[in-house]
């Protein structure tokens, strides 16, 4: 999906190795696209940019609708990341300019490892539920792989962990002995959870990477702290678990992984090392180069916002 929130000027991001175990709130921004589609922005914010490899957070919907299509991102291009795409409720249509095509519904997860440059659309099929409620996150890919061929995949089959309590399904790298196996380059736990009403959930952690937990919807608490729903709680390192309680039924999702330890820029859809790459990734874009045609959407392809080139922020 694309960065329909993207600011003029880009962003240096980082991970926080030494941050304490604290529970540290931040809140969200969102924005009306229209159509009724509201998109809340987690991750990054000015106050917290990264969570282990985890850059970016969007959360939209819940939204019903008939006779209308209630996503529609035209072809628009990424660099230097993947794209991670889960969903609670409906389906949402991938195609690329590798010509891969990858319908996603609630429990499975589309992954597009942008690499060295790719272009994709994300819409709402034809035949569909008439509801949309979902995520999309990326990932950013350490200097090692962020030059490799782009792909895509798709993922039906994700374990699911029963620590009492709910259900904790866990969709990229792993979550005490529940691994994903899905295409990722850094140490990392991405999982969908689950409480009951009046019931305790206890998740192991790694104590040397950094987490952050949020709520989608309903009443839970960690370390006697009432968690917000639609905020990012930024959970630092050295917790070796946590034991969420919920009040009533729960929805939250957990992010984390060990600290990235390379510094960012991040602007629109791309993810590189410098403002230098950035613009020369937006020149190819308006230009028609490197990314290829998004052939099976159609319609226009997103332009390019402008680009704001000066000295890169740091945190």
């Amino acid at each position: 999906m694309s960065n329909l929130l993207p600011q003029p000027e880009a962003e240096r991001c980082q991970s926080q190795p030494d941050a304490k175990p604290e529970i540290v709130s931040y809140p969200s921004r969102s924005a009306d696209l229209g159509a009724g589609l509201t998109v809340t922005r987690a991750l990054p914010l000015r106050q917290h940019r990264m969570v282990g490899p985890w850059c970016f957070f969007d959360y939209y919907g819940p939204l019903s609708f008939t006779d209308r299509k209630a996503m529609d991102v035209a072809p628009h291009p990424h660099i230097g990341l993947q794209t991670v795409s889960w969903l609670f409720a409906g389906e949402a249509l991938h195609n690329d300019s590798l010509g891969t095509q990858g319908l996603v519904r609630p429990g499975e997860l589309n992954l597009m490892t942008a690499g060295c440059g790719i272009a994709h659309s994300e819409e709402t099929p034809p035949k569909n539920s008439g509801h949309l409620h979902g995520l999309q996150l990326w990932v950013a890919l350490p200097e090692a792989e962020r030059q490799r061929a782009p792909s895509f995949d798709h993922y039906r089959d994700l374990p699911v962990l029963e620590p009492g309590g709910g259900l904790a399904q866990v969709f990229m790298g792993e979550l005490g002995d529940a691994q994903a196996h899905t295409r990722a380059f850094s140490p990392m736990v991405g999982a969908d959870l689950k409480l009951s009403a009046n019931s305790r959930m206890r998740l192991p952690l790694r104590a040397a990477w950094e987490h952050a937990l949020v709520v989608i919807e309903g009443q839970v608490s960690l370390d006697g702290t009432v968690l917000a729903p639609l905020q990012l709680h930024y959970l630092g390192t050295h917790r070796s678990g946590l034991e969420l309680v919920g009040e009533t039924a729960v929805r939250a999702v957990l992010i984390g992984g060990a600290p990235f330890g390379e510094s960012i820029v991040m602007w629109w859809n791309f993810v590189a090392r410098s403002a230098d790459e950035i613009r020369a990734a937006r020149e190819d874009w308006e230009g028609h180069r490197r990314f290829g045609d998004v052939k099976a959407y159609q319609g226009e392809r997103l332009k390019a916002p402008a680009f704001v080139a000066r000295p890169v922020a740091g945190r």
